[in-house]
């Protein structure tokens, strides 16, 4: 891992969603302008187990990442925000790239501020409730932040979770319970929120969008992809070897086909979505006219290519 990720969780205002998108838009503009960006990806709610929005903004190195936090630029587009926002932001610097994707679907992310002189007693507690907590089902990752001094003066502990439910029967155990009872002795403060993740990585177009791709997009260029795909694997692969020389039935070779089309599609669609990013993080109507009328033209001329070679 390299560089540092700047994790920030954000509930806006029911009837503001659509004030933070635009504000949203501008601040992924200023922030592609900092020295030292690399990347952006937004992730969106989702309800009930995500209530707010996870922005992660990946940066070459920690010292570009706090001095993008600490810039004028950043303070004022955060005072832009503060009348479409609930309550605060969580804020954190994370070593390395935290990626919204698999195989960490479910993410709580935990905040913990100690008592002075504390620090052996979280500690303690801590590995008991890092053994507790990979002991529970679905349970798939765990890591633990230290404070940086002069800006973050929290821990970070980020607990993953392969599914909603698991992440819901962790944190209403009772074994949980019993161990969050025994922080009051140490903490000053403790606040958890979660993060979820799903495909969205097959989308992650940078700093272009400033909110999540539109489904209607993700179709249109997944089915680009998964066209030709399904067309050449099945006229060179699947009928030729899995059916006619292996002598495989046509269900059995459907399937197949339709494995290899995943997996290649995993390969196929982040990479097309980079190259896309212009249209799929797209606000403007004529840009997205114009690239929904371009994979248009693309289907159309896959569909008469493949006629005429076949």
């Amino acid at each position: 891992m390299t560089g540092t990720t700047i994790v920030t969780q954000t509930t806006p205002l029911a009837d503001r969603a659509a004030e933070f998108g635009e504000w949203q838009r501008r601040m992924s503009e200023a922030v592609a302008e900092a020295p030292g960006f690399l990347r952006q990806a937004v992730i969106p709610p989702h309800p009930p187990t995500q209530v707010d929005w996870v922005i992660l903004q990946h940066f070459a190195d920690r010292d570009a990442a706090i001095a993008w936090l600490r810039s004028p630029l950043r303070a004022a587009r955060l005072a832009e925000a503060q009348p479409l926002i609930e309550g605060r932001d969580d804020v954190h610097l994370v070593a390395g790239e935290v990626r919204g994707e698999p195989p960490a679907p479910v993410s709580l992310v935990v905040s913990t501020r100690l008592k002075p002189g504390q620090e052996a007693a979280f500690h303690a507690w801590e590995r008991r409730m890092a053994a507790a907590q990979a002991r529970a089902p679905g349970f798939q990752g765990y890591r633990l932040e230290p404070p940086i001094p002069g800006f973050q003066e929290d821990w970070l502990a980020i607990v993953t979770f392969a599914t909603d439910n698991d992440l819901r029967a962790w944190t209403h155990s009772p074994e949980r319970a019993r161990l969050l009872a025994e922080v009051d002795g140490f903490t000053q403060h403790f606040h958890t929120r979660t993060a979820r993740t799903g495909f969205q990585h097959w989308f992650d177009v940078g700093v272009a969008a400033a909110g999540p791709v539109p489904a209607w997009k993700q179709n249109m260029l997944v089915l680009l992809l998964l066209y030709p795909v399904v067309f050449l694997f099945g006229s060179f692969v699947q009928a030729p070897w899995l059916m006619d020389r292996l002598g495989l039935s046509f269900p059995v070779a459907l399937f197949l086909g339709n494995l290899a089309s995943v997996l290649l599609l995993n390969l196929l669609v982040p990479r097309a979505s980079r190259g896309f990013a212009w249209w799929l993080g797209a606000s403007r109507r004529p840009v997205t006219l114009i690239g929904a009328g371009l994979l248009l033209a693309l289907y159309g001329a896959m569909i008469l290519a493949f006629t005429r070679l076949f």
